[in-house]
């Protein structure tokens, strides 16, 4: 299967890409988790989710503490769903369409940007899903195409910290600001 559509194609050839796009696929694209990405996701933080149903499209940044996204298998990983802003804006788009597209970044200047394209689905009641802390549910996804991406336009941060409002044993998250406002708070006390 290939990893560029019709429009990938014609621009490819349009701008004499097409060769070198068919190098990168043939020698870097995998649809099996190495033991580097597999290093790689369980130590990441944080990664971009994209998902998209006709004219909705969404990009969120999906957090956590090192270990909250699992590679199960060798062409799927698993990451909870933590309590959120209800919009459900990515797992919506999920529903309709489980196409997604995942982006782990390293910011540490190393050579390290993995992306990930595949397809999801939503599990409310996992047999793992008590492995998680804090999971509502666990969103799964078996992976297409897997190739790591150019770093060189990534600027070097550090992390400072962790997110506090990240599940983990033994911590309780604080509330989070915006469930106290005014516009927001008696709609959270209906639940």
């Amino acid at each position: 299967m290939t990893m560029f559509h019709e429009g990938q194609r014609a621009l490819q050839d349009r701008y004499e890409g097409r060769h070198v796009a068919d190098r990168l696929e043939q020698h870097r694209r995998h649809s099996e988790f190495s033991d580097d990405d597999r290093q790689f996701i369980e130590n990441a933080a944080f990664f971009f989710l994209a998902s998209t149903w006709g004219d909705s499209v969404d990009c969120s940044i999906k957090g956590g503490t090192p270990g909250f996204v699992q590679v199960i298998g060798p062409k799927e990983l698993v990451w909870p769903d933590y309590d959120g802003n209800r919009m459900y804006r990515s797992l919506g788009n999920i529903v309709k369409n489980p196409a997604v597209g995942l982006l782990f970044v390293q910011f540490d200047g190393s050579e390290t940007k993995l992306r990930i394209n595949g397809r999801a689905r939503i599990e409310d009641s996992s047999p793992i899903l008590s492995d998680f802390v804090g999971a509502k549910r666990l969103i799964h996804v078996t992976a297409e195409h897997i190739y790591p991406n150019c770093p060189r336009y990534l600027p070097q941060m550090e992390t400072i910290e962790l997110s506090p409002y990240a599940p983990r044993k033994g911590h309780v998250p604080p509330e989070p600001d915006w469930k106290s406002r005014d516009y927001i708070r008696d709609a959270l006390d209906r639940e």
